[in-house]
């Protein structure tokens, strides 16, 4: 058996094209409560794009292995991990910035941070899951405190986050309002939104006040979207936001009607993805895969996400999320 891997690092920050290289490293060796996973599955996401592109430089070592969603095979264990088996099917978000990423064959991670894969989810569909459905997760239940019959607004509800967040707070009994062009309006409607917005043809402060006041707002795009938030909240209403804020926001209009401010940036946990899993089995969740490539076409995968030229075409950024089929 071989003892190396394939993996795609990252050797210089920028562009997509010239910032990854084809390697072969040595297979990792799982420590005191670690596993070894195959990596049948991981998916691209913006924070990859960031890092990339070399907003985290401080935090990121090069060459480094990027990505965090997992879907894969446990196939070893290290001293006292008994919770699986090798041979179980797992899926996970790994942990941020340690260089040693999931753009690889084989991934070495402590077991509390791993959950079993839903039956229902091919491993595609679990790596295209894991990051933006504990985001999601996190956003709307453990911050907002979402409840039945609130009205939530999701910014961006074609995207990665927000295809989820839309399903989420649909099966949570919420009142679902998102923003999206005009030609996205049947899809995101059929995941379970309630009102649509096309935000490219004019203000959508007007048109969510039509509605009336929404109790959350769940921010996945950024821009004014902080400060212009408490024209269209409830009292002691909530913004959760993903999206980092490099320019200051006044916040002032907050103070009006009392609202909370959440920032989110997601934390790797078992409890989250069973969660999540249970609401897949019970058909009120499923990914959103716009693309799948394989793992030799990482630099390819994030111009898609970028909406960027792919294969000598101009493509649109696709729905949803993009995965990696390592195993392809």
């Amino acid at each position: 058996m071989s003892t190396s891997m394939r993996v795609v690092e990252l050797v210089r920050f920028g562009d997509a094209d010239t910032a990854f290289a084809p390697r072969e490293l040595p297979r990792p060796t799982p420590g005191p409560g670690q596993l070894l996973v195959r990596v049948e599955a991981t998916s691209v996401n913006p924070l990859d794009l960031q890092t990339r592109r070399g907003d985290y430089r401080d935090e990121v070592a090069l060459p480094a292995v990027i990505g965090n969603d997992v879907s894969g095979v446990v196939v070893g264990t290290g001293p006292g991990a008994d919770d699986f088996r090798p041979g179980d099917e797992v899926w996970y978000l790994a942990p941020v910035f340690t260089g040693q990423g999931t753009y690889a064959e084989f991934h070495v991670v402590d077991q509390a941070v791993v959950a079993r894969k839903p039956a229902g989810l091919s491993h595609v569909e679990a790596a295209g899951l894991a990051l933006v459905g504990m985001t999601a997760w996190e956003g709307l239940v453990e911050r907002a405190g979402l409840r039945v019959g609130e009205r939530v607004l999701v910014h961006g509800g074609a995207g990665g986050v927000g295809s989820v967040a839309v399903q989420l707070a649909s099966a949570l009994g919420a009142e679902v309002v998102t923003t999206a062009r005009a030609r996205d309006h049947e899809f995101v409607t059929g995941l379970g939104a309630d009102h649509t917005i096309d935000f490219s043809a004019g203000d959508y402060v007007p048109q969510v006040r039509a509605l009336g006041a929404v109790d959350v707002v769940l921010d996945t795009v950024g821009g004014d979207t902080l400060s212009r938030s408490p024209e269209i909240l409830a009292d002691r209403g909530r913004v959760v936001s993903i999206v980092d804020i490099a320019d200051p926001q006044n916040l002032l209009a907050a103070w009006g009607v009392n609202a909370t401010y959440h920032f989110v940036f997601v934390s790797p946990g078992r409890a989250k993805l069973d969660a999540l899993g249970r609401l897949v089995d019970q058909g009120k969740l499923r990914p959103v895969i716009g693309a799948v490539l394989p793992l030799a076409d990482v630099a390819q995968a994030h111009t898609l996400l970028e909406g960027g030229p792919t294969t000598g075409e101009t493509r649109r950024r696709p729905r949803g999320k993009i995965a990696v089929a390592v195993r392809r």
